[in-house]
């Protein structure tokens, strides 16, 4: 699986949930995952959650990371979502070893703002035909966001996290999601099964 960090901001609109849209863009022909910072306003067009119908779903600055796998075929809905979840845990774990201690419920993270608890991130996951995507963003400011959504963000949280510290947890969440992914296949060539 093979990581890539795009160097320019980029606006997620949902058409990066596309299958191949690494191959497309960038050339990659395997399972990988991309990472970037920018914008996230999302076309109507390109809603994947029904339960996201008539909803804005927008920042001004946002740290994302889009996964493919091509691993199981047909691609498995089910183990997307269960892949989504594992990569939701280690962004989790990660910010708490920054101090940041956020909640998880489903595959949103939340951080205590006081008495309000402000939504942090937004994910979804999908498949193809033949790829299993999940897209994964945190708000790096809460510029930009739904009026109606109390929303957190990574840089303004008034902890020790700093703008200079966002590739380096881009890097260490994806390099410990494809060591997870990794260990799990070596850990089922080695299971003696019945």
């Amino acid at each position: 699986m093979k990581h890539l960090k795009l160097e320019n901001e980029t606006c997620y609109d949902g058409s990066q949930i596309e299958p191949y849209w690494a191959f497309k863009t960038f050339g990659i022909k395997d399972s990988s995952i991309v990472s970037w910072t920018g914008p996230m306003e999302i076309h109507p067009n390109n809603l994947i959650d029904f339960e996201d119908i008539g909803i804005e779903i927008k920042g001004d600055n946002m740290l994302h990371f889009i996964i493919e796998h091509f691993d199981s075929q047909p691609a498995d809905l089910n183990l997307c979502y269960h892949r989504q979840r594992i990569f939701v845990l280690i962004v989790k774990d990660l910010l708490n070893d920054w101090g940041m201690v956020t909640s998880r419920e489903g595959d949103d993270l939340f951080f205590d703002k006081g008495n309000i608890k402000g939504k942090l991130s937004v994910s979804i996951a999908t498949c193809s035909v033949s790829s299993m995507k999940i897209h994964f963003a945190l708000n790096l400011t809460e510029n930009g966001t739904p009026a109606d959504v109390e929303t957190a963000a990574l840089l303004e949280a008034g902890l020790s996290i700093e703008a200079s510290h966002v590739e380096e947890i881009a890097e260490i969440a994806c390099d410990k999601y494809i060591q997870e992914i990794s260990d799990i296949k070596s850990d089922i060539t080695k299971t003696k099964v019945f």
